[in-house]
């Protein structure tokens, strides 16, 4: 059941039995749009949406913008990413025919052919039409090792919060009387074939303050959920919760494990075993990320000392589940360590085999490792250089993989890979969305304010005039951890980039691009290089004559969207256009909205002296003033977003009105976070944002 974050006492918020909330200032006028889903917050959205749906939708490029964006989203010849599940490969799909999706199968052989046959196993449009609700895709969990059953996570409008319901693979149906769990936010994970472990609200007193379940319980088939019984327990005062996980081997292994998120970044890793749940000496802050014949594969993000061996932060390793399930002293195998320019994108098991993706310089690199008797050894793969290389899918039934391939330029393309046998070959490739012909690509470097250099990418016309004329938009993110690398934004490149214009993306530190150093290096107080990276970047944008601030626009989402509220308040000089995407941008209150308490590791807290001063000093809806030129800003949100929440982003619009800061809200009312129920809503947000930079950038 979706639960409000605040409940709205008189006018102003109250925190615990009755006593004012510190975080509330007396010239907050606009607490009252904090109300999630109130009468009175919703009459103001739609009023604000109606004046931005008028300017955008109204504009004449408005049309040609949705129709091409709509097109590439929809278009049947994308490249249907695979699952491997069962022998089979899955695939949940989305076009104009099945704008909520279907998931479908077919055989890895005609997988392989130009025009896979599919079984369609679940169509959620028909559902939701069935159930008069708005199902979206959240994925599924597959009991190991038969893969017969999967229990689906289906959000209803695109909130984090999720039903689980069992379904059977083979009958191509939901198993009648099977699990079917009612809505939360949870986590869960098959302990056996009758058996899950389950994190959610099992009622008062069992979700953290970000809004997170900690309390973990068993539950049988059959069972309702008061019959559940209690596997572990966290704290209330987690900044995130408690995750239960299976990791599984070729071999047969098999181990349950819980991850505490005591914050956002450090955990205590526990297993579950027959005499109860046993924490694990590995370091707070490392991951698992699988097991091959036996070997539990360990990723750090903070230097770890054991057994005498000292494994580097960013670095991924290997201990014998015996040895973690004895609890002898851990002697890890250290199996890939970073250069500082280096850093792990992702890791995958196969049967016998880890194929590890990595990021070098902010360009894609793939190698396999392989457990033996002298030791582990590893092989480089060789694919396309200047790219971003996921792993699309591994299973540890076999040594089958797909990896995914693309770059700016270039539109991904998909190869097979036997780990056994590491030579990947090219199975699918996704046909060019825009004309790249006069395009190319450049990395440069700026200097920011204490001398570090940050890379950055930028896209233009081979002869675009260096004079400082040319229309760009720039994209960063900046923090968790999490890196931006080059990408085939094929809706950018017809709407944007075929018109002559220039697309740039900022590796600015708070990301993840070279490794957790790169990310510490903005933590907390420390968060005022990542905007100073940022505009340096822009910077040297203008210095090289790449574009100028009139013809400059730049946007993010999420912390992304925290990001160019900074930037908006910091350097209104230097853009012309600025698009805050599903935001946090009130930086006093974030705690109390949403799952904000769960960022503490992240941005700190008003609880501590030091933090609230700086978050105080960079909060963008603290640090707009009256009487400065600002671009007019564009702001979209969600109202399902139950994970940021729209409140920040009404609120920031609100006091630029009150200010006569003229500025573009809008609100889609479904999407959640991501903002993509459906691949109409995604296109309409994709054009409203172009015609926002035309109009800016390009004039009217």
């Amino acid at each position: 059941m979706k639960k409000r974050i605040f409940a709205l006492v008189s006018a102003a918020l109250l925190t615990g039995a009755g006593a004012p909330d510190p975080t509330v200032s007396a010239d907050d006028p606009f607490v009252w749009l904090e109300d999630w889903t109130g009468p009175r917050a919703m009459q103001w959205v739609e009023a604000e949406n109606k004046a931005t749906l008028a300017a955008f939708e109204g504009d004449r490029r408005y049309a040609g913008y949705y129709k091409d964006a709509l097109a590439i989203a929809s278009a049947k010849d994308r490249i249907a990413m695979p699952m491997l599940i069962h022998g089979r490969v899955y695939n949940f799909w989305r076009d104009a025919d099945h704008p909520q999706g279907i998931w479908r199968w077919t055989t890895e052989a005609d997988y392989a052919t130009a025009a896979p046959r599919w079984t369609t196993v679940l169509d959620l449009d028909a559902l939701s039409k069935a159930e008069g609700k708005k199902w979206v895709w959240k994925g599924a969990s597959i009991l190991d090792p038969e893969e017969r059953l999967a229990l689906l996570n289906l959000s209803d409008g695109g909130e984090d919060a999720v039903t689980l319901r069992e379904f059977d693979l083979e009958a191509g149906q939901f198993v009648k009387g099977g699990f079917d769990v009612p809505t939360s936010k949870q986590n869960e994970a098959w302990l056996d074939g009758d058996t899950l472990l389950l994190a959610r609200d099992w009622g008062e007193g069992t979700m953290t303050k970000s809004g997170y379940p900690f309390v973990v319980k068993a539950l049988k088939r059959g069972q309702p959920l008061s019959a559940a019984q209690e596997v572990y327990r966290g704290a209330a005062s987690d900044q995130v919760g408690v995750y239960p996980s299976i990791v599984s081997d070729g071999a047969g292994n098999r181990a349950a494990i819980l991850y505490r998120g005591v914050t956002f970044f450090t955990n205590e890793t526990s297993l579950v075993t027959p005499q109860g749940v046993k924490k694990l000496p590995l370091p707070a802050k490392s991951n698992v990320q699988g097991m091959v014949d036996g070997q539990v594969l360990i990723q750090t993000s903070q230097e770890w000392t054991s057994g005498g061996v000292t494994v580097p932060s960013g670095a991924l390793a290997a201990v014998p589940l015996k040895a973690l399930q004895s609890g002898e002293t851990l002697r890890p195998q250290i199996l890939f360590a970073p250069t500082p320019r280096q850093s792990i994108d992702s890791v995958s098991a196969t049967k016998d085999h880890v194929i590890l993706a990595y990021n070098d310089n902010v360009r894609g690199r793939v190698m396999v490792l392989t457990p033996g008797t002298g030791g582990w050894t590893s092989k480089a793969v060789a694919l396309p250089d200047n790219a971003t290389i996921g792993i699309a899918t591994a299973t540890d039934k076999s040594d089958k993989a797909y990896l995914s391939v693309a770059g700016f330029l270039a539109p991904t393309t998909l190869w097979s890979l036997d780990a056994a046998n590491p030579d990947p070959v090219q199975v699918k490739a996704m046909p060019a969305r825009f004309d790249a012909s006069g395009l190319v690509v450049e990395q440069h470097e700026a200097t920011s304010t204490d001398g570090t250099k940050i890379p950055y990418f930028i896209v233009h016309a081979r002869t675009m005039k260096k004079d400082g004329s040319t229309p760009t938009i720039m994209t960063a993110y900046g923090g968790f951890e999490v890196p931006m690398t080059p990408s085939y934004a094929a809706i950018t490149g017809k709407l944007w980039l075929e018109r002559g214009n220039s697309f740039v993306l900022a590796n600015i530190r708070g990301g993840g691009e070279f490794g957790p150093a790169w990310h510490e290096a903005g933590l907390k107080t420390k968060r005022q290089i990542i905007y100073d990276d940022f505009a340096a970047v822009a910077k040297d944008i203008f210095a090289r004559k790449l574009s100028s601030p009139a013809k400059f626009g730049i946007y993010g989402g999420s912390n992304g969207g925290l990001l160019m509220g900074v930037e908006f308040n910091q350097h209104p000089d230097l853009w012309n256009a600025v698009t805050i995407q599903v935001p946090l941008l009130d930086m006093i209150r974030y705690e109390q909205i949403a799952a904000g308490a769960s960022w503490v590791d992240e941005y700190g807290s008003v609880s501590v002296p030091e933090e609230k001063a700086f978050l105080e000093k960079i909060s963008p809806y603290a640090n707009i003033r009256k009487g400065v030129n600002y671009p007019p800003p564009y702001i979209w949100t969600t109202t399902k977003d139950d994970r940021v929440g729209p409140q920040h982003a009404r609120k920031f619009a609100a006091r630029l009105k009150d200010y006569g800061i003229p500025y573009y809200f809008y609100e889609d009312t479904a999407g959640g976070h991501s903002g993509d129920a459906d691949i109409a809503q995604g296109a309409r947000l994709q054009a409203m944002q172009m015609v926002y930079f035309s109009q800016r950038l390009e004039g009217k």
